[in-house]
């Protein structure tokens, strides 16, 4: 009895293997990111005694709360953690208006000089002062050493991020436009009421990636702001995992709870606020990547 054939195209040895090692690389990097994670919540949940050996921890083998308690008691994590909201909201809120009042002119056709402006903006992307430079401008004749902005404004556009919002400004049709003017709206009108609520997307892509920016940076607060009382999160975070302690808790504290797991548990504390943004925003994340991406 003759076999019956499936209906589609077989598939060959040499696609069976390319998606053998496609599984396996992509079950890899699965690996790679998620083992550290464990490893990381793990030993902010263990006592003393788990915590100190040596090897893997994926799973909690013993749970203590000591290390996330301590580490909640340390008053400049609650200090930090404002201005890191602080900072993280007030630099988002300015680049995504820079972005847009930067993108939607660039998108337009009838721009005079569009192609040079774009020109110096994409060349940014490759040259830059350097961080001396930057320095000096900061806090020499900007005088902005020891503030928030100082901050905020050095980083608040991203020249491949406006290119990005530009092109997704591109491709929404122009006769929405057309017949917006026609009913007598002014650019500032249609801006607000058509371009904006169409570009969801893409403004909430920009918006996660200058959120997770700004949470994640120390290196800038390390420059340019010498008060304790004005850190962010992850400047405090870095003192704690390079100084291997937490000042202020005292001797009898570090002798219950081991360094490593007050590290871990500041280091749960620290991100747990973006990994609980990141679904409500990641419905928008790929449309707005995709849609936008570069396509001169």
């Amino acid at each position: 009895m003759a076999h019956k054939i499936r209906s589609g195209k077989r598939r060959s040895k040499e696609d069976i293997i390319f998606d053998s090692i496609v599984y396996i690389i992509i079950i890899l990097i699965c690996m790679a990111t998620i083992l550290p994670c464990m490893q990381v919540l793990t030993i902010s949940l263990s006592p003393n005694e788990v915590a100190g050996k040596y090897g893997l921890h994926l799973f909690p083998v013993k749970i203590s709360l000591e290390g996330f308690k301590k580490v909640l008691e340390y008053p400049l994590i609650w200090t930090s953690y404002g201005n890191t909201i602080t900072r993280s909201l007030l630099g988002t809120f300015i680049t995504q208006v820079l972005l847009v009042l930067g993108a939607y002119p660039l998108a337009k056709p009838y721009l005079p000089n569009r192609k040079l402006w774009t020109i110096l903006i994409i060349f940014t992307m490759y040259f830059s002062g350097g961080i001396v430079p930057d320095y000096l401008l900061v806090v020499k004749y900007l005088k902005l050493k020891n503030t928030i902005w100082s901050m905020v404004l050095p980083g608040a556009v991203n020249a491949y991020t406006l290119i990005i919002v530009r092109n997704f400004f591109e491709g929404i049709p122009a006769s929405l436009e057309e017949s917006a003017r026609i009913d007598g709206a002014s650019e500032m009108k249609i801006l607000l009421s058509i371009v904006l609520p169409l570009s969801k997307p893409v403004l909430a892509t920009t918006s996660l990636w200058s959120l997770v920016y700004h949470w994640n940076s120390w290196f800038d607060c390390m420059l340019y702001i010498p008060d304790q009382s004005k850190y962010v999160l992850q400047m405090v975070l870095r003192n704690i995992l390079i100084q291997g302690q937490i000042q202020d808790v005292g001797a009898a504290a570090a002798g219950a709870v081991n360094n490593e797991t007050m590290k871990m548990a500041t280091l749960v504390v620290s991100v747990i606020p973006i990994i609980a943004i990141y679904p409500f925003l990641q419905k928008y994340f790929v449309q707005g990547v995709m849609v936008g991406a570069v396509k001169e």
